[in-house]
């Protein structure tokens, strides 16, 4: 793994696109010029996260959606800590759906 334009290894840079989702994603987004690995690490927790925030958004005007928000909040859980291992060991880690989008928005 080489240095970013903002002068931190991908892997680093990539994990931290996951560290606060939405927000770190964008930041990181419009930061780096040069990697794409980071690029779509970016773009990948924007989607993800960003769609999990709707979702639970939606889930709150449904009758008994509270549990059903519990569940995804698990669910996203276990997925903020995979992407963010995976980025930090140098993987281009592609959740389904989302993993291609991010990565046409990444190039």
């Amino acid at each position: 793994m080489g240095k970013t334009s903002l002068g931190l290894d991908e892997n680093i840079e990539g994990l931290l696109c996951y560290l606060f989702g939405v927000i770190t994603g964008i930041l990181f987004y419009i930061l780096e010029k040069e990697s794409k690995f980071v690029k779509f690490h970016a773009v990948q927790s924007i989607i993800l996260f960003g769609g999990l925030w709707v979702l639970s958004i939606i889930l709150a005007f449904i009758p008994y959606g509270w549990m059903l928000s519990g569940l995804v909040n698990l669910v996203a859980f276990i997925l903020w800590i995979v992407c963010m291992y995976k980025a930090y060991k140098g993987e281009k880690f592609k959740l389904p759906v989302i993993g291609d989008i991010a990565e046409q928005y990444s190039q």
